[in-house]
């Protein structure tokens, strides 16, 4: 009777333990599906790509991404990619990302749109705004000459305005002109290149930062340090 309570208390134990196992079992397959099927999918090359490659879509495939957070610049098909221009080459199963391509919209990353360019200006007296400037945001461009001399001879001009800021090198380097100063890049049409080449050249550059949804423009004209000494407060400015 002993020998027989302890093979039912034994066949009981294994079924439990039967049962345990594929419910654990269970449970572990279900949350790495689980936690497999929460990825994204990547593209990634096809095959080798060198640089100067116009993608077309046999040059890409796409492969599962196990987090939901794909790496930065990266895409999720490959259509998004089609006429978009290799800068860098990409080697076989490598992620295609932003940075390495050049598009109609933004080369290579750099922010510059077909038919922009990026010109890099030396700035002086502008301290205060360039702790404040970030990419992305507008300034116009003021041209100083004359500065040093008799101070009845210094000129200054709104150049340009509504200018894009590209990048900000806070770090002083040697300009054309002898002097350290920190450099800004600006987004530039291809008329106002040579504008911010002479006045980065041949005067003193001055940036007044302006609030992004400020779209107004007025004609500038030059205006020496005897003007403002002789003229009386703005119009805008009275009451």
């Amino acid at each position: 009777m002993k020998k027989e309570n302890l093979v039912k208390l034994v066949g009981v134990a294994l079924v439990v333990a039967i049962i345990s196992t594929g419910i654990f079992y269970g449970v572990f397959a279900s949350k790495l599906n689980s936690d497999t099927g929460s990825g994204q999918t990547l593209v990634v090359a096809a095959k080798a790509l060198k640089s100067g490659t116009v993608l077309v879509a046999a040059d890409l495939k796409t492969i599962s991404w196990p987090s939901p957070q794909l790496p930065k610049g990266a895409y999720q098909t490959p259509q998004e990619l089609v006429g978009s221009t290799v800068f860098d080459s990409i080697a076989e199963e490598e992620p295609v990302l932003a940075t390495r391509l050049a598009s109609p919209q933004s080369g290579a990353g750099a922010g510059v749109p077909a038919g922009m360019r990026a010109v890099s200006v030396h700035v002086s007296d502008s301290s205060g705004v360039l702790a404040l400037l970030r990419g992305g945001q507008k300034v116009d461009v003021q041209v100083v000459v004359g500065r040093g001399e008799k101070p009845g001879n210094v000129e200054v001009r709104t150049a340009l305005e509504d200018m894009t800021v590209l990048s900000v090198q806070p770090q002083a380097e040697q300009g054309s002109q002898g002097q350290s100063l920190p450099v800004v890049t600006l987004l530039a049409k291809p008329a106002e290149v040579d504008v911010l080449a002479a006045a980065d050249s041949g005067a003193r550059v001055r940036l007044s930062l302006r609030n992004p949804l400020d779209r107004s423009a007025r004609t500038s004209a030059t205006l020496t340090l005897g003007n403002v000494m002789r003229s009386g407060p703005p119009a805008a400015a009275r009451h």
